[in-house]
């Protein structure tokens, strides 16, 4: 994130130690994130400031901090594995301060990656109103990119950039069906909210708890 919105000149790796989050000396020494740690960007004319915060059950206190004040937050999944019992846990953690999500699937491109069991993980252990926002075009070696559900275009990446395009030929006829009956779910599941006080318990951002929109 900070990298696309030019406010450092190279991505990161944590396991190399080389994240702008991850400055402390044991974080890069061990190669994990122990401390959540703020970090600030402006992106098409708005400042966001996120949070990265550890996995580690160890170091579980961090996130609780971290959950008391987030406006949203996005949860990463591994494709592979799933919904792990400390994912579970932080799910139910910000189920109790009503923090609205976003699931983020990553690691398409390992072997083993099956979109459609990690998202069937999220619903039938996390349980959240939620539905695709895109679908990954191909899986593992064969990851390209995503098909965009929203606008039903396709971007794939080559060399580094992105592509925006048309759906491919054999997805086009899958999708039409699926999409069909996601997108009537997608007015319970994205609502549009006043943002004039997103904090406040009883504010409509903190009242669309649960809800979650999976992409990979």
């Amino acid at each position: 994130m900070l990298f696309l919105a030019d406010m450092t000149h190279r991505t990161g790796e944590v396991h190399d130690g080389t994240t702008v989050t991850d400055f402390d000396p044991q974080e890069r020494e061990r190669g994990i994130t122990i401390f959540a740690a703020a970090v600030a960007c402006e992106w098409n004319g708005h400042r966001f400031t996120v949070i990265d915060t550890p996995g580690h059950v160890d170091f579980s206190d961090e996130v609780e901090r971290s959950l008391r004040v987030l406006d949203g937050a996005i949860a990463v999944f591994d494709v592979v594995a799933g919904v792990e019992s400390q994912s579970e846990s932080v799910w139910r953690r910000a189920d109790r301060y009503g923090v609205p999500r976003i699931a983020f699937v990553n690691k398409m491109d390992r072997v083993g990656a099956d979109f459609g069991a990690a998202v069937d993980s999220i619903r039938d252990r996390l349980h959240p109103a939620g539905v695709p926002i895109q679908l990954p075009i191909g899986m593992a070696d064969g990851f390209t990119g995503v098909v965009e559900l929203v606008r039903m275009r396709a971007l794939t990446w080559a060399a580094g950039t992105s592509t925006a395009g048309v759906i491919p030929d054999g997805l086009a006829e899958l999708l039409a069906r699926r999409v069909s009956s996601w997108k009537k779910l997608w007015p319970n599941v994205i609502r549009p909210h006043s943002m004039s006080s997103p904090r406040a318990r009883g504010s409509p951002a903190r009242r669309s708890r649960g809800r979650c929109a999976t992409s990979p």
